[in-house]
C-alpha cells in the first residue's frame, strides 16, 4: 500500500530531516516535495534527499496562477506519476505532523479502523509557543508540547482538518485542505470519517474545511500544528510568507489565534524511538547532515538580519510582550457565533 504526502516548502532545510523521518515513522511510504525561491539549502536537500530514492523532488519556480505557491503545486501533482501511482494521499505542510492514537500508532493502523473510509479528516490540535524565544536545534515534537484544549469552541481555524483520502478516483485533484473536483457518480458511495471515529454527513464530502467544533476530535488520530514555533522562528516565518498567500506577512492576529497552551499533549512520543532511528539513518548522510547544520546556521543569521529592519524587530518585541492565549468558553464563543451568522445574513440581503 503506498501512503503519499505532499508538501511545499521555502526556506525549512532546519525543519526536513525530523518531518521526513517522523512520517516515515508513521507508516508514510512516498513523499513528493515541491520548493520554492530557497535561499537555506532546502532545494539541495531535497535533490540529495531524491537522489537517495527518499523522496520525489520538483521545483515550484513559478510563474504562479492566482492560488498563490502551494495551490500552483498541487495542480502540478495532478499530473505526476507519483500520485497517480499512491492508494491514499495527503497534503501536508512543514508544521503538521500526523499523530495516529490507533493501534501502533502508524497510518495502516488508523485505516485499519476505518476500513470502509474514502476520506479521514486529520483535525488541527494547535501547539503554542509556551514562552519560547530562542531557536534552537531541537525536534520540534520534543521541545513544542504544550497545546489547546481537546474541545476548543472558537476560533473556528483551530479545528481546520487536512483529509487523508483514497485515491480510487473519487476525487480527481488535490486541495491543499481536502481533495477536488469530485466524480459525481462516484460522490453519493464515498464515506468520510472525522479522527474519533465518527461518520461525516454529506456536506463533508463537497465543502468543508474544519471540523465540528466544541466536542472531542482526537480519538483515533489527529494533526499536531506547530504554526508558530520559537518567537525568533516566528519571525523568519513572517518574513517566509504563508504558503497559501505568500504576499500576506504574518502578524499578531495569527500568533493570537493559535498560541494555546493550557494542556499538555506528548502523545506523538508514541513514535520516538522509531523517529530517532530514521533520523539518524538521515543524518549518517554526510551532505544531508552538511545541509541541516547550514540550515540551521542560515536561521539564526536570518534572524539577525531581520532585526535590522523595523517591521521584523516590531513584531517580535509585540511577540515578547504578548502573554498567551486563553480559550474562550462556550458561551462566549455562541454569542460570537450568533453575531457572525447576523453578519452573513445582512450581507446576503444586500
Amino acid at each position: 500500500m503506498k501512503v503519499l504526502a505532499v508538501l511545499t516548502v521555502r526556506n525549512e532545510c532546519a525543519f526536513l530531516l525530523e518531518w521526513l523521518a517522523h512520517h516515515r515513522a508513521t507508516g508514510v511510504t512516498d513523499f513528493l516535495v515541491f520548493s520554492n525561491d530557497c535561499t537555506d539549502g532546502t532545494d539541495e536537500m531535497l535533490d540529495r534527499l531524491a537522489e537517495k530514492g527518499e523522496i520525489v523532488h520538483q521545483r515550484n519556480e513559478g510563474p504562479y496562477d492566482k492560488g498563490g505557491v502551494q495551490f500552483s503545486a498541487l495542480k502540478r501533482a495532478d499530473r505526476l506519476n507519483v500520485v497517480r501511482a499512491a492508494d491514499w494521499i495527503v497534503a501536508l505542510d512543514i508544521d503538521e505532523f500526523i499523530n495516529v492514537h490507533a493501534g501502533d500508532h502508524t497510518v495502516p493502523a488508523l485505516l485499519a479502523a476505518l476500513p470502509d473510509a474514502t476520506a479521514i479528516t486529520l483535525t488541527w490540535r494547535l501547539f503554542g509557543n509556551a514562552g519560547i524565544v530562542a531557536y534552537e536545534d531541537s525536534p520540534i515534537t520534543e521541545t513544542f508540547t504544550r497545546c489547546a484544549p481537546v474541545v476548543m469552541h472558537w476560533p473556528w481555524r483551530s479545528a481546520m482538518f487536512k483529509t487523508l483520502f483514497r485515491n480510487d478516483g473519487t476525487y480527481r485533484k488535490l486541495g491543499v485542505h481536502r481533495p477536488r473536483n469530485p466524480d459525481p457518480s462516484r460522490l453519493p458511495a464515498a464515506r468520510w470519517f472525522d479522527g474519533q471515529g465518527r461518520e461525516l454527513d454529506d456536506q463533508f464530502k463537497i465543502r468543508r474545511l474544519f471540523s465540528n467544533y466544541g466536542r472531542p476530535n482526537y480519538g483515533l488520530v489527529q494533526l499536531n500544528h506547530y504554526p508558530l514555533g520559537a518567537m525568533e522562528s516566528f519571525v523568519l516565518k513572517a518574513d517566509r510568507g504563508r504558503a497559501v498567500h505568500a504576499d500576506h506577512m504574518l502578524g499578531m492576529d495569527y500568533w493570537t489565534d493559535r498560541n494555546f497552551n493550557t494542556d499538555t499533549d506528548d502523545t506523538i512520543s508514541a513514535l520516538a524511538t522509531a523517529r530517532t532511528m530514521e533520523l539518524a539513518r538521515l543524518h549518517a548522510d554526510a551532505e544531508l547532515n552538511r545541509l541541516h547544520r547550514q540550515g540551521v546556521a542560515w536561521r539564526k543569521t536570518r534572524f539577525g538580519q531581520l532585526m535590522e529592519q523595523e517591521p521584523f524587530r516590531a513584531l517580535f518585541a509585540r511577540l515578547l510582550m504578548t502573554p498567551p492565549s486563553q480559550p474562550i468558553d462556550a458561551m462566549t464563543a455562541r454569542r460570537l457565533r450568533a453575531h457572525a451568522m447576523r453578519g452573513l445574513a445582512g450581507n446576503g440581503s444586500d
